[in-house]
C-alpha cells in the first residue's frame, strides 16, 4: 500500500500561495464553477457518497450535515470554518492554511451555497495569528475577482467571508463556545438544545466545518474518476491528514490513504524514535484522546480499527511518548492541562478535573489508596456523562485508557 498520497495536499507547493491568479492557473475556482450550476442538495449528496467524516474529531458524516444544514427553512444562515485546531498535537489545518489557504476560501463558498448561508466565518486560533495575513490577502483578492460579494458568477449567489482571531482557549474549539466567542462573550459552551445547527451564530441557522473537512470539497467535486474513493478500506474510504509529533525524529503532517498502519507512519514517515529508545505509549486525537502501548503498532490507521483497539481517529493527531516519560507523568501534565483550560461553567468539568489533578498527584507520589483509585474511575464516568461539552466528556480519556492498558501504574503499593 502506498503510504502517502496526494488528494488535498496536491497543490502544495505548486503556486503561490499569495496569488489568486497563480491559484486560477492550476484549476482554481474550477470546482466553485461545476458547483453553482448545481443543486445544492446534489452537492451534498456528492459529499455523502463520498463518505467524508467530519475532520474536526467527532467524526459526523459532512454530507448529511450539509444535507440539514439546507433543510433548515431561514432567509439568513452562516457557515463557520473552525480554524481554532487547539489539539495538542494536532497542526494538520495550519499546513492546509499555509500551503493552500485559496483551496480554504473555496471549500467554504461551495459550503456557503450549498446550505443557502450569505456569510462564512473562520475562527482562527490565536496561535495562528501569523496566518493573518495570508487569509485576509485570499479574502480580499477573492472579493476583486468577483469569486466573493453580490451575483457571485452570474447566479444570483450572494456570499462573504469574514475572519476572526480566538483569544487562546481550548474550549473555542467547541462550536457553541466558538460562536459565543465570535459573537464577543466568553468562550463558553451553550446549553442544547436548541441545536447549532438551528440557533448558531447570532441566532442563525449555523453550519460548522473543520479546515480539512472544508479543504476535501473541491477535489472531491472535481473526482469524476472517484480516485477519493479508491483510496482507504471498505468502511474508511479516502485520505486522512495525520499529525505526528512528540519522541519522533521527523514530526510533521502526512496524508495518508485509510490502513496504513501505525508502525509505518511513526517508523517509515515520521523517522522513528529518538535516539532508539522503546516506546512508552502513544496518544491518538490530541489530549482529549486515548493512550495505547506498542501493542497497537501493526493496527491499520482506520476508523473501525482504531476503534476495536481501544482509541479512535479523532483530530487525526499521533503523539509519541517514549520511555523518557512514565505513564503517571503524562497523566498528570495531561490532567494539568484540562484543569488550566476548563472554562469552569459546568461543576462536573471544573470540580472534577480539580479532583482528578489532586488524585493522580498522589499516584504519581506512590500515596494513594484503592479508594483513591475507585474515586477517579466514578469522577471520570460522572465527567463523561454529565458534562456540557465535548472537554468535559473526554478530559479523562487518557486516565481511562491508562487504567486498561497499564493497570500496574495504579497498584496500592
Amino acid at each position: 500500500m502506498t503510504k502517502t498520497v496526494a488528494f488535498m495536499t496536491r497543490n502544495f507547493g505548486k503556486y503561490d500561495p499569495m496569488s489568486i491568479g497563480a491559484y486560477m492557473r492550476i484549476g482554481g475556482f474550477h470546482a466553485l464553477k461545476k458547483a453553482v450550476n448545481m443543486e445544492g442538495e446534489a452537492i451534498a449528496a456528492i459529499i455523502a457518497a463520498a463518505e467524508v467524516k467530519g475532520r474536526g474529531g467527532a467524526g459526523y458524516d459532512m454530507g448529511r450535515k450539509w444535507s440539514q444544514a439546507k433543510a433548515v427553512i431561514d432567509d439568513n444562515k452562516v457557515v463557520v470554518c473552525n480554524a481554532d485546531e487547539g489539539e495538542p498535537c494536532t497542526f494538520k489545518d495550519r499546513t492546509l492554511i499555509e500551503h493552500d489557504p485559496f483551496n480554504l476560501i473555496e471549500g467554504m463558498i461551495i459550503a456557503g451555497y450549498t446550505v443557502d448561508a450569505e456569510n462564512g466565518y473562520i475562527y482562527l486560533r490565536e496561535e495562528y495569528s501569523h496566518l493573518r495575513p495570508l487569509l485576509l490577502n485570499a479574502i480580499k483578492q477573492a472579493r476583486v475577482y468577483g469569486f466573493l460579494g453580490k451575483n457571485i458568477l452570474g447566479k444570483g449567489f450572494n456570499f462573504d467571508i469574514h475572519l476572526y482571531s480566538g483569544a487562546g482557549a481550548y474550549v473555542c474549539g467547541e462550536g457553541t463556545a466558538l460562536v459565543e466567542s465570535i459573537e464577543g462573550k466568553s468562550g463558553r459552551p451553550r446549553m442544547k438544545p436548541p441545536f447549532i445547527k438551528q440557533c448558531g451564530l447570532y441566532n442563525l441557522p449555523t453550519c460548522v466545518n473543520n479546515v480539512e473537512s472544508l479543504s476535501l470539497v473541491t477535489g472531491i467535486l472535481l473526482d469524476d474518476q472517484n480516485v477519493y474513493q479508491s483510496y482507504g478500506t471498505e468502511k474508511s474510504k479516502g485520505t486522512k491528514l495525520v499529525s505526528v509529533g512528540g519522541n519522533v525524529n521527523c514530526p510533521g503532517v502526512f496524508e495518508i490513504p485509510f490502513g496504513v498502519t501505525v508502525r509505518e507512519l511513526i517508523y517509515d514517515l515520521a523517522g522513528g524514535i529518538q535516539g532508539n529508545r522503546a516506546i512508552r505509549l502513544i496518544q491518538f486525537g490530541g489530549a482529549s484522546g486515548k493512550i495505547a502501548s506498542t501493542d497497537i503498532l501493526d493496527t491499520p490507521y482506520t476508523y473501525e480499527a482504531l476503534q476495536k483497539a481501544g482509541v479512535g481517529v479523532g483530530s487525526g493527531a499521533i503523539l509519541v511518548v517514549d520511555e523518557r516519560t512514565t505513564v503517571m507523568e503524562f497523566l498528570v501534565a495531561t490532567q494539568e492541562f484540562f484543569s488550566h483550560e476548563s472554562c469552569g461553567q459546568c461543576t462536573p468539568c471544573r470540580e472534577g478535573n480539580r479532583h482528578m489533578r489532586i488524585l493522580l498527584d498522589k499516584v504519581a507520589q506512590g500515596t494513594h489508596t484503592e479508594s483513591d483509585v475507585t474515586s477517579m474511575k466514578k469522577i471520570a464516568k460522572l465527567m463523561a456523562m454529565s458534562s456540557m461539552c465535548g472537554l468535559g466528556e473526554t478530559a479523562q480519556s487518557a486516565f481511562v485508557s491508562a487504567i486498561e492498558v497499564f493497570p500496574e501504574c495504579f497498584i496500592v503499593k
